[in-house]
């Protein structure tokens, strides 16, 4: 076996009831979920357990809550002796990432995506951002229909490069409607707009990345002792500055996530585990490149499973 990745979901995979399965059976699984609780001064594990959907959804209880649910899972797999040798998160995912490297407190991370996910709602008034996924369009072409369109007056841009074929678009309502229809002119297969609150990864997202600023100050970032690849650069991120520096320009910055999943086989990782709820990194990793090994591990059940196939390689 080569080298080994642990990748985390980001906002969008969240499921009421994710997790459930492994602090039943995992006492200190369990305590990563009270954790949580404390330091954000509610019960977010009800939210995460019991729902209801709409306010798990709320973009300030899914970010910590995704971030708590994939910690929980990786505490089992790191109890079994499994290690990584990067670790990589999609936009929030980033965060867990992070905690997974050593780079920051489990506590501080929740705290900081909380805030994180209130300024994102905050920086842009509901209804006038908004983001569509674009399958079948290369990338340059549609950092041209973007570029046009900005330019014209209706701010837009590239916010998620998930992996050959699709590519986010984010912005104002007519930037990315134009962009949507500019596209399919170009020759896109389509373009599904996107059920967000907001205009996640754009420069629309300054005002947030602004105030998240002090949230940044007011936790400890340490180096990291694994490397994490950064969603802004695709390339790895150890030092403490660094990552601070990049968490802030993440905010507003394309995810890199198709160049961040290369920079990683490139360098000998041939195995990727999603920790978390859904697969929806493990078929992006998929349509990237379909030599490598992908597991998702979103339950006791898959936990055990990924475990005994390790162990018996």
């Amino acid at each position: 076996m080569g080298k080994i990745a642990f990748v985390f979901p980001g906002q969008g995979s969240q499921t009421v009831g994710m997790g459930e399965s492994v602090i039943e059976n995992n006492a200190d699984a369990k305590s990563i979920f009270e954790r949580a609780d404390k330091r954000l001064g509610y019960s977010l594990s009800t939210i995460i357990l019991n729902g209801p959907l709409d306010q798990l959804t709320l973009t300030t209880n899914a970010q910590p809550a995704l971030l708590t649910t994939s910690i929980a899972i990786l505490n089992c797999l790191e109890e079994a002796g499994i290690r990584a040798d990067y670790t990589a998160g999609h936009s929030l995912g980033e965060y867990t990432a992070l905690v997974a490297a050593g780079a920051i407190d489990f506590e501080d991370a929740v705290y900081a995506v909380h805030k994180r996910g209130e300024y994102m709602e905050e920086a842009v008034p509901n209804g006038e951002g908004t983001m569509a996924a674009v399958l079948g369009l290369d990338r340059d072409s549609l950092q041209e229909i973007t570029k046009e369109i900005t330019l014209s007056g209706h701010s837009v841009q590239l916010a998620n490069l998930n992996c050959p074929g699709q590519i986010v678009i984010s912005g104002t309502v007519k930037g990315v409607e134009l962009a949507s229809q500019k596209a399919k002119e170009s020759g896109a297969k389509r373009v599904l707009p996107l059920q967000v609150s907001g205009p996640f990864h754009s420069e629309l997202m300054k005002p947030a990345a602004e105030k998240f600023v002090q949230v940044l100050d007011e936790i400890t970032v340490q180096d990291a002792k694994t490397p994490v690849i950064a969603n802004v650069t695709a390339g790895a991120m150890h030092q403490s500055q660094d990552i601070k520096a990049k968490l802030i320009e993440q905010l507003y910055s394309p995810v890199l996530w198709e160049d961040s999943i290369v920079t990683m086989i490139e360098d000998g990782v041939d195995t990727f585990i999603e920790i978390g709820p859904g697969k929806v990194l493990s078929g992006l990793i998929r349509k990237i490149n379909r030599d490598v090994k992908t597991y998702s591990v979103q339950d006791i059940e898959s936990c055990e499973k990924l475990i005994s196939e390790l162990s018996s390689n």
